[in-house]
């Protein structure tokens, strides 16, 4: 059990950083001091007090990411009682389903949402709040009357007639052991399942994330994936808010255009990624540069080649704002191309790997340690691995995990439990791959996904994917069998084909050069058969991971 308790390291961090900066919405002048930020979880829980929510009950949050998303939070988890956070991106339906299947009581939404819920249809939702000001806008036929903002107003005077100080602060007395949150996956094999987390699984990651020197009172970090996702709640939200860092939240769909503009004016200490921001870069900037014919000379010849490498650094790292200590890439894997060429010119990038079910860590390494081929050590002292196979070096066989991190099983699914965890105990991650003498671990695919060749030959589709993407006019890819051959689906990158005033009846030509050279880096097992134009971008996880279930009847 992890030593230090969940909701004590928040009482603490908001007494020791009281007036520094701790969130803030990017390009507005809404912003929250860590003393703020207490206040504020004050108010609500003598809201909490009043409705009677007790230590334990569920509460509901869905919304576009702010300020006052994180406050609210924090005020549910340093009260005892159970955040059920939503991702925006699903549908009224499954929102409805999640917030009933949860037994959430109370519910924080936000006005879009809300307008395409219906009330009748979570019939256990007593209040609901807005999360732009926490006003309650909805009340269940048999409650008694909400509360107004001035009234509560009122009742913090009165609890506090000399003023909300530090002091003050005085959080539930919960275990690590309880449950903390409820986290519904948004995988790309099916229906999410009720991630149950406890303090201590909380606790594993963010008092890791204390030990890395990384992030210090008073840094800078730009939140630019979804706080409802475990990875970025959990270094964009917990981790800060523990240790005293200032988070701004873009709360816009991150563009290249504004994600640059935003590295530019925040110019964060460390940058939380997933692989799709990197990989873009690579694509539309670097690489259109790195092909032309003059640079190509250029990095033939010794020495040279390692100037323009540490140039195209230089302005890379200012770019993105110059100030940060290291990239950290997770939520899926990155391109192998991508990866070895961001290692070559010197780039502070390194990948993590994670899943919801561990909230999320499972293994890193400080970019100066990072093996390219790895997405990491276990987390020493904190989880273990073991692959499922009689060579775990050289022999792909399923990665499983058990530690602090390891979530205690399925909300209300106790079938799904069960098969999520092996006789013995150790949870199936569903990845497949391999670890070395020194634990770090090597992703090859998941074991959902392999595709078995006629021959017996395994195949990881996203690994031809990866190569695929790096194709010309191609903005993303889908492989699959097909007849007993495999063939991509290819959604164009339709900017590439204006700027470059190709039509598009010429594309179907040029993806089966882009089949053919492909095949030429793939093993002959691998070759793609044909390729096919698809009409739209594939329907993704707040990962940007492809939903593979949806396309394999393509």
């Amino acid at each position: 059990m992890i030593k230090e308790n969940f909701i004590k390291l928040y009482e603490n961090s908001f007494r020791d950083n009281w007036e520094m900066k701790a969130v803030s919405d990017y390009e507005t002048d809404i912003s929250f001091t860590f003393g703020e930020v207490a206040y504020e979880i004050a108010r609500l829980h003598l809201l909490f007090d009043r409705y009677g929510i007790k230590q334990g009950d569920k509460i509901a949050l869905v919304g576009k990411d702010c300020a006052r998303w994180c406050i609210a939070y924090m005020a549910t988890v340093t009260y005892g009682a159970v955040i059920v956070p939503i991702l925006q991106d699903f549908n009224p339906n499954d929102i409805h389903h999640i917030i009933n299947d949860s037994d959430s009581v109370l519910l924080f939404v936000s006005d879009r949402i809300w307008e395409n819920l219906e009330e009748e249809k979570i019939p256990a939702i007593r209040k609901a709040f807005m999360i732009n000001d926490f006003h309650c806008m909805y009340n269940a036929p048999d409650e008694y009357k909400a509360l107004t903002l001035n009234e509560l107003d009122t009742l913090m005077k009165e609890r506090y007639p000399n003023g909300f100080t530090k002091d003050d602060i005085r959080y539930a007395e919960r275990g690590n052991e309880c449950l903390a949150e409820i986290n519904y996956t948004s995988g790309t094999t099916g229906f999410s399942k009720g991630v149950m987390l406890t303090g201590n699984n909380l606790a594993g990651n963010v008092t890791y994330a204390q030990t890395l020197d990384l992030m210090f009172p008073g840094d800078e970090e730009l939140c630019f994936l979804p706080l409802a996702h475990a990875y970025s709640c959990a270094f964009n939200l917990l981790a800060p808010m523990a240790i005293g860092s200032h988070v701004h939240i873009l709360g816009k769909l991150p563009s290249p255009k504004i994600l640059l503009k935003a590295f530019k004016d925040v110019r964060p200490n460390l940058i939380i990624t997933v692989p799709l921001i990197l990989e873009k870069i690579y694509k539309n900037v670097i690489l259109p540069q790195m092909s032309r014919l003059t640079m190509k000379m250029a990095l033939s010849i010794p020495y040279l080649d390692e100037y323009i490498y540490s140039q195209i650094n230089r302005k890379l790292t200012e770019t993105m704002g110059g100030r940060f200590c290291e990239v950290i890439v997770g939520g899926a894997a990155m391109s192998q191309e991508v990866t070895d060429f961001f290692c070559k010119i010197k780039f502070p990038v390194t990948i993590g790997y994670g899943m919801t079910e561990c909230g999320p860590l499972i293994s890193y390494s400080n970019h100066n340690f990072f093996e390219p081929t790895s997405c990491g050590h276990v987390l020493k002292d904190i989880m273990d691995v073991r692959i499922d196979s009689d060579d775990p070096y050289n022999t792909v066989g399923e990665i499983q995990v058990r530690g602090e991190n390891v979530m205690m099983g399925y909300y209300k699914n106790d079938e799904a439990t069960r098969n999520a965890f092996t006789d013995d105990g150790w949870l199936r991650t569903g990845d497949l791959g391999t670890i070395d003498s020194e634990k770090r671990i090597y992703i090859r695919g998941r074991s959902k996904t392999l595709i078995l060749s006629s021959n017996g030959q395994n195949i990881y589709p996203e690994e031809l994917e990866a190569k695929l993407n790096n194709m010309p006019f191609v903005m993303e890819s889908f492989v699959n069998m097909k007849n007993d051959k495999l063939v991509a689906w290819v959604y164009p990158d339709y900017d590439a084909v204006d700027n470059t005033h190709v039509h598009a009846n010429d594309l179907p030509v040029l993806m089966e050069q882009n089949r053919i050279n492909v095949n030429k880096l793939l093993a002959p097992y691998e070759n793609i058969s044909k390729i096919e134009l698809y009409p739209t971008e594939f329907e993704k996880t707040p990962k940007k991971s492809i939903k593979r279930f949806l396309y394999q009847t393509l």
